[in-house]
C-alpha cells in the first residue's frame, strides 16, 4: 500500500513539473525553419516570418481565450 501510494505521488509531481515545463516554453512544436505555439506560427529562412494562429486556421481566438 506504502509503494502505491509513493507510486501516485511521484505520479503527481512529475505531472506538475511538466506542466510547468509545457507552459514556460513559447514553442511547443519545432520542425526544421518551422516554429509553432498557441499564438503564431514562424517560419525562418532568409526573412523570419510569423503568422497569427488564428489566420492559419488552427486555432481561433474564441479556443485559445477557453484554454
Amino acid at each position: 500500500m506504502l509503494l502505491l501510494l509513493l507510486g501516485i505521488i511521484v505520479l503527481h509531481v512529475t505531472v506538475l513539473v511538466l506542466l510547468f515545463i509545457s507552459t514556460i516554453v513559447s514553442q511547443w512544436l519545432v520542425n526544421g525553419g518551422h516554429t509553432a505555439d498557441l499564438w503564431q506560427n514562424c517560419t525562418s529562412g532568409s526573412v523570419f516570418h510569423c503568422l497569427t494562429s488564428s489566420t492559419n486556421g488552427e486555432c481561433s481566438p474564441a479556443i485559445r481565450a477557453v484554454v
